[in-house]
């Protein structure tokens, strides 16, 4: 078969731009001529080898990210956006998504920004009729959803923060065990912060004035080291932080606060699980979750988390999806380096084995899943139960799900007796309801929003309608 041809204009341009050179001097360093770049750029003619060649050559351009997943996720989302119904009138075919994300990706993201300002607006005068009859209703902030997708967009890997943890990890002795002793030397030596544990109140709470960092002793060792790691970010590189948030442009403070949260989250991962130690480790090990967890005394999730952030240019590792969703199967957690992007509005396909793992605690579950577009997938899925250490106090579940394209499968040791090479062997699974194209679908809820019905008054089968 031969090799499918490679449309890059959108990351060509972006590269051009961020030299700062005109087309005229970029084509001269690539050796091509002007008019042979502007039907590249605009996505006329593939990139061919000798270009990409060139392009590490001349300009030390990682070619990985010519193949970059952010089309695929900009598709994905204006396709769950234009399945609204007010767009129902206006079909749009895939192939003119495809071009959108990739000529005019700023155009895209605008468009995805004002669906979500008028979803947001609707959701709210909802709420409010909903409210003169009824007290304490609500509708989640728009805030939460801009951070999202500000980390949904950098591909889940901010460079910068996670180079910096990567060095704080090295220089603070990480490595080994009795990490707590050394992170809370680190705070001690450099800032004159104690450490402190409770067994009431807060997991971590920092007094500026007393110079004390309160953890509570109910908290895992893991957790614990992950909020100690946590302050380390907030007062070793706030300034990176907050040079990182200028660069998002947040609409609110509320926003670029959550984000800060996040990317001192972020930084916490990255320095108890540095890069290039967990990517070898990872492969050395064939992803075996567990054998990593026990390695750098992480959990279960901080370890799936942090998998599926392994896209650093010129030492990626596999292309995976992670996602955490609580018992009502409200997605809390998502992040997809693959095609597989999940809905932002709405649950997660019930056929998906990652439900399954509340019924299952403790084991993890493996299911070969084909999605409507044909790509096929190994998914991994485990409950991740959260004590509360007291008899009446609530026990937090979730369930994590961990997964990657079926072409990397063999370097996961939870390949290993299954029959990839079956056809029945995959379970249809989509990525939600309302969007998903499958017309025999024994779970579905609610019909696709895009597609026209039959009813038929004197037939009913699983579902009261036929799709068109």
């Amino acid at each position: 078969m031969p090799a499918s041809k490679l449309y890059a204009g959108g990351k060509l341009r972006e590269l051009r731009l961020r030299l700062d050179m005109p087309q005229k001097a970029f084509a001269g360093r690539l050796g091509i001529s002007l008019p042979y770049l502007s039907q590249i750029e605009n996505n006329h003619r593939p990139v061919p080898a000798g270009l990409v060649l060139a392009l590490a050559r001349e300009f030390g351009f990682d070619v990985n990210e010519l193949s970059a997943g952010e089309p695929d996720r900009v598709v994905a989302d204006l396709r769950e956006v234009l399945a609204d119904p007010v767009f129902a009138d206006t079909p749009v075919p895939d192939a003119d998504l495809g071009l959108m994300a990739a000529n005019a990706p700023a155009l895209a993201h605008a468009l995805l920004s004002l669906h979500r300002t008028y979803r947001q607006t609707t959701e709210r005068l909802a709420s409010l009729d909903e409210a003169l009859g009824r007290e304490g209703s609500g509708v989640a902030p728009l805030p939460w959803e801009e951070v999202r997708d500000f980390f949904h967009y950098c591909d889940n890997y901010v460079d910068a923060v996670d180079r910096a943890a990567e060095r704080f990890a090295a220089a603070a002795g990480l490595d080994g065990e009795g990490r707590l002793a050394r992170l809370a030397d680190w705070l001690a030596e450099r800032h004159g912060v104690t450490v402190i544990r409770h067994r009431d109140g807060p997991l971590r709470a920092f007094d500026r004035s007393a110079r004390t960092l309160s953890l509570s002793r109910r908290a895992s060792p893991e957790s614990q080291a992950f909020a100690l790691a946590h302050q380390v970010a907030l007062l070793d590189h706030g300034d990176l932080l907050d040079a990182t948030l200028d660069f998002a442009r947040f609409r609110t403070e509320d926003a670029r606060d959550i984000c800060k949260i996040g990317l001192a989250n972020y930084f916490a991962g990255a320095a108890l699980l540095p890069y290039r130690a967990f990517l070898a480790a990872a492969d050395e090990t064939r992803h075996d979750l567990d054998r990593l967890a026990d390695r750098f005394e992480a959990s279960l999730e901080q370890v799936a988390h942090r998998l599926s952030t392994l896209q650093r240019a010129g030492a990626r590792g596999i292309p995976f999806f992670f996602v955490r969703v609580d018992q009502a199967g409200t997605i809390t957690k998502r992040h997809s380096a693959t095609r597989l992007q999940f809905a932002r509005f709405g649950g997660a396909c019930p056929l998906w084995n990652v439900h399954q793992a509340f019924e299952q605690p403790g084991r993890f579950l493996r299911q070969l899943a084909e999605t409507p577009d044909g790509v096929r997938y190994l998914c991994l899925a485990r409950d991740i139960s959260k004590p509360g250490h007291a008899f009446r106090a609530p026990m937090r579940r979730y369930a994590i799900g961990l997964g990657c394209e079926i072409r990397h499968a063999d370097r996961l040791v939870y390949a290993d007796g299954l029959d990839l090479g079956a056809p029945d062997a995959f379970e249809p699974i989509g990525v939600s309801c309302r969007i998903c194209e499958r017309r025999d679908c024994h779970q579905r809820s609610v019909p696709p929003m895009e597609r026209n019905l039959q009813i038929d008054h004197d037939r009913r089968d699983i579902v009261p309608y036929r799709i068109a």
